[in-house]
Order: C-alpha cells, then sequence, then structure tokens
C-alpha cells in the first residue's frame, strides 16, 4: 500500500475534575484541528477528568457508560477525523479479566471516522515516585496496570499505542516497531519536574530508537490539589527532529506527516534489522581463568 501523507494534531489542554467542562473544552479543539486540516487528531492521558482519591473512583464510569467516550465517538462521525482519545479513567468492573480487581483503568481508545473503537490498551507502567519538591505519586494505588502491548491499523499505517510513563521503558516501543509500528502514541499527563527535565529528550529518543513517528499530546497547566502538568506536546519525526511543539498554553499543534519517510529513516539506519538475542548479565565477582 502507498504511503498516503496526512495531518496529525495534538490536543493540548488543562482536564478538571469533572467530565462535562473538559468534553466542551476538547470538542472545542478537535473541531479547530479539523479546521486546521487534520486527518488524526490525539488527545491527552486522563482527557475525562483529573481527580484524587475517592473522588475519581466515584467520578469513574465504566466503558459503555463514559460520556466523554460517547462524546468523542459521535465528533469522530461528525469531522470524519480518526481520533486518539488519548486515555480515560475507566471503571472495569463486570468486564472478563476485572475478576475482584477494584482498581481502575487508565485506558487509551483509538477512534476510526465513523466513531468504531478500533483499538484500545490499558497503560502497562504506573507512575510511583516520589519527586524532588516533596510530591509523592503512587498511580498503583488507583490503577491496574495493562498486562499487553497494543499496535492498531490506520489508514496511513501502523499505530503502536502507550501512555505517559510507558515513554521511560524502551524496551516497549522496541517491541511495538519489531512489530511494525510506524507512528508511536505518548498521551501524557508529565509533572512540571521531570518534564523539564526528561520530557524532549525521551520522547526524541524513543522515535530515533526506532525509526517512528512520535504523537504525544499532553496535559498542561494546574489540576485538582495543585497538581501541576508540564505541557509542551510534541511531534517528533523518526530521525529525531521537533516538527511541532506545544508550549505551556491550551491549544492545538499540527503537523504534516509524510509516512514515507519511515522507510528512508530505517534504510539509512537499519538497526531494527539487527537487533540480536543475547544472555542476561552475571555479575563478575573474580578473576576469569585464562583461555
Amino acid at each position: 500500500m502507498a504511503a498516503i501523507p496526512f495531518t496529525v494534531a495534538c490536543v493540548q489542554f488543562t482536564a478538571g475534575p469533572d467530565p462535562e467542562p473538559n468534553i466542551v473544552t476538547v470538542s472545542d479543539l478537535v473541531r479547530r484541528a479539523c479546521d486546521a486540516g487534520a486527518d488524526f487528531i490525539t488527545t491527552p492521558e486522563a482527557s475525562n477528568f483529573i481527580e484524587s482519591g475517592q473522588k475519581r473512583r466515584d467520578k469513574a464510569r465504566r466503558e459503555a457508560d463514559d460520556p466523554f467516550l460517547a462524546a468523542m465517538r459521535d465528533l469522530a462521525r461528525e469531522t470524519g477525523a480518526w481520533i486518539l482519545v488519548g486515555s480515560l479513567v475507566i471503571d472495569p468492573t463486570g468486564e472478563p479479566d476485572a475478576g475482584d480487581e477494584t482498581r481502575l483503568a487508565n485506558r487509551s481508545f483509538l477512534l476510526d471516522a465513523q466513531g468504531a473503537i478500533v483499538a484500545k490498551y490499558d497503560k502497562i507502567h504506573l507512575f510511583d515516585i516520589d519527586l524532588p519538591n516533596g510530591e509523592s505519586i503512587r498511580e498503583s494505588n488507583a490503577y491496574r496496570p495493562g498486562q499487553r502491548s497494543v499496535i492498531a491499523e490506520t489508514p496511513w499505517g501502523k499505530l503502536g499505542m502507550t501512555v505517559c510513563y510507558d515513554v521511560r521503558f524502551p524496551q516497549l516501543y522496541r517491541m511495538l516497531a519489531q512489530a511494525g509500528a510506524d507512528f508511536l502514541s505518548v498521551p501524557s499527563v508529565f509533572t512540571v519536574p521531570t518534564g523539564k527535565a526528561h520530557w524532549e529528550v525521551l520522547l526524541r529518543s524513543r522515535a530515533i530508537e526506532n525509526g517512528a513517528f512520535l504523537f504525544a499530546p499532553a496535559q498542561t497547566g494546574e489540576h485538582t490539589a495543585g497538581r501541576k502538568s508540564y505541557g509542551h506536546s510534541l511531534i517528533v519525526d523518526p530521525w529525531g527532529e521537533v516538527l511541532a511543539e506545544g508550549g505551556e498554553g491550551v491549544g492545538i499543534i499540527t503537523a504534516k506527516i509524510d509516512p514515507a519517510r519511515i522507510a528512508k529513516v530505517r534504510g539509512g539506519l537499519p538497526s531494527l534489522r539487527h537487533d540480536r538475542d543475547f544472555t542476561p548479565p552475571e555479575l563478575a565477582s573474580r578473576p576469569l581463568a585464562a583461555e
């Protein structure tokens, strides 16, 4: 199939604690992206709401009942654009693999132009960390980790789906690229301290290592309970060039994507063909015998 150029957009906004205002804000930004010519539109992690503690659990809805997901499916049908709903806080109760699990799912959804759910991905790596500024985050208290990687067909190529903290685990992206991913999505709610230090270098590294386009829509600004997000949504090409950067404001960024660029970069630097199996390291604790 011939590579078809397309325009991608990243939505950047500040999610509040209630879904309804977030639906209004994101819907407006998606329509703006369509007016700017976007064929594929991406939203950040936790697009439906950002809340903490028991309030988060109380506001979470099952996938079939989530108003934000329903609104985005309607919006895809209205605009004719593909939409990556970066992730939503979802109550997985009643799902086949839920068992007696009480934690929520941090779930990304890929929607086609008819509003159908093409693929969904539950965030695998959860952000449990104590930051230098005293902020402590324990995602694993609220969310269950995903168990499988996901790659999905789009009209322009294959999309490898990830979420935020996943970006620190390059083996996931290598697996997706080896499975044929042309594009990598990293919707995020990155903290300000880690964002300033690592956001761009991590995203550019994942793009360079795998010769893939990377789309990273991000939350920005201050949320519930004083949590602050870094913003600076990025669109990166397979050589690591930043095609668009979102700064700190609410809005959209767009870039023209030529999938033919992927084959050109991978042909010139074919590291995906050079992976080799090897044994794990053993600690050397004494001199090696002479050969």
